[in-house]
């Protein structure tokens, strides 16, 4: 096993668990590992601090994987942390439930893969080297404790570059899933594309969200926008809205939201969709004179990092001014940002300076999270990316 140095000084929060490491806090390398491989991280004094993948192409030059010296990381090691991290998944499924997240990389001290649950079918993302080598031993533990029709690699994000690997959309178990998988969470039955559609499929990180924000919809008017597949929509339209209009700028989306919407029986008399462009289309809403009792924005991620954070911040004041100005007074306004950049404070005061612009003043009545299926770990804090606010705005 090869030796990385750190650099005297850097040692705090490898000492507190934080799971990334970056190139510039290492004093040397010792040997030539390659990208993938288990090390041992050493202090200055050659004392020893931890085990991690090591990647030399990546500015996350080492994720770190035990602290414990005396444990060996072999298959068992990789097999116990994905038995843990579905078991703990357990109460979540049930016959109203049938999607969630699975594993959570770092959250589940499985740095770079994430497994998501949609009916017979999991979906998996590899982002990083030293789990992309250790796939097939990972697979044969999803599939001895769940036994899946099939199991579909989404590994197409952009951000595998950073660790040297392809892209790349393949069944590595199983059955390729149809087309069209049918899942179904809060009770409410989904259509879902896992090998076409964004991220793995679906978002069931809203899941707690939809219901929370829902339960205002009933008779009420309410704008659905960066919709997706419908879930805000069709929650809103099961809990009695009065209409819904949904917009999201993919065609694939708007068609498979309308699908939804007949697989689940609901009203169609009710719903307006709108493939169009999110902020084009509020501006022209505004010029039409509509109004709305409830504007739900869950738009893309605006800040992918921090040196983005400044120029997201203007992008989402000036989305929210917008969602604010179609609104009745007294109505809601359920808004989230999914960048980790951004946290829940700055998040409130761009809504602060959103009404300012919009000549509204706004009431926070609630506050969103992801939820327990996206647990964030107390030593990695980055992993709280999804936030919102529900926001009486007068």
């Amino acid at each position: 096993m090869f030796d990385v140095i750190l650099k005297k000084g850097k040692e705090k929060a490898v000492l507190q668990r934080h799971p990334w490491l970056f190139s510039g806090a290492i004093e040397r390398v010792e040997g030539k590992p390659a990208n993938g491989d288990i090390v041992r991280l050493l202090n200055d004094k050659g004392v020893f601090m931890a085990y991690g993948f090591y990647n030399a192409q990546s500015r996350v030059a080492l994720r770190l994987l035990e602290w414990n010296e005396s444990v060996e990381i072999d298959e068992e090691w990789y097999r116990k942390r994905v038995a843990t991290a579905v078991t703990s998944r357990s109460e979540i499924l049930n016959a109203d439930n049938n999607t969630c997240r699975l594993i959570f990389s770092e959250a589940d001290y499985l740095p770079g893969l994430i497994v998501d649950k949609y009916a017979d079918y999991l979906a998996v993302q590899v982002l990083t080297s030293g789990i992309e080598r250790m796939m097939p031993v990972i697979i044969d533990e999803l599939q001895k404790l769940l036994k899946p029709t099939g199991i579909f690699d989404k590994s197409d994000a952009a951000s595998r570059a950073h660790e040297g690997l392809e892209t790349t959309n393949q069944v590595l178990a199983g059955k390729h899933p149809p087309e069209i998988v049918e899942v179904i969470e809060n009770g409410i039955r989904y259509g879902i594309n896992i090998a076409e559609g964004q991220k793995s499929g679906f978002y069931c990180d809203q899941r707690d969200n939809r219901r929370i924000v829902t339960a205002h919809a009933k008779g009420k008017r309410v704008l659905d926008c960066f919709c997706y597949t419908g879930g805000f929509t069709l929650n809103a339209l099961k809990n009695g809205a009065s209409s819904v209009t949904s917009v999201d700028s993919s065609a694939l989306a708007i068609e498979t939201l309308k699908n939804n919407i007949e697989l689940n029986k609901l009203d169609i008399s009710k719903h307006t969709a709108v493939q169009s462009d999110v902020n084009k289309q509020l501006r022209a809403l505004r010029e039409e004179g509509e109004k709305f009792d409830i504007v739900v924005l869950d738009p893309p991620k605006y800040a992918p990092s921090r040196s983005a954070l400044d120029k997201a911040m203007r992008a989402y004041k000036d989305l929210n001014r917008l969602g604010m100005l179609l609104l009745e007074s007294g109505g809601l306004l359920a808004t989230f940002s999914c960048s980790g950049a951004m946290d829940i404070n700055t998040f409130k005061q761009v809504l602060a300076w959103a009404a300012l612009d919009a000549g509204k003043e706004v009431q926070f009545i609630n506050q969103f999270c992801q939820p327990e299926d996206h647990p964030v770990r107390a030593s990695f804090p980055e992993g709280e990316y999804l936030k919102g606010l529900l926001c009486r705005i007068l």
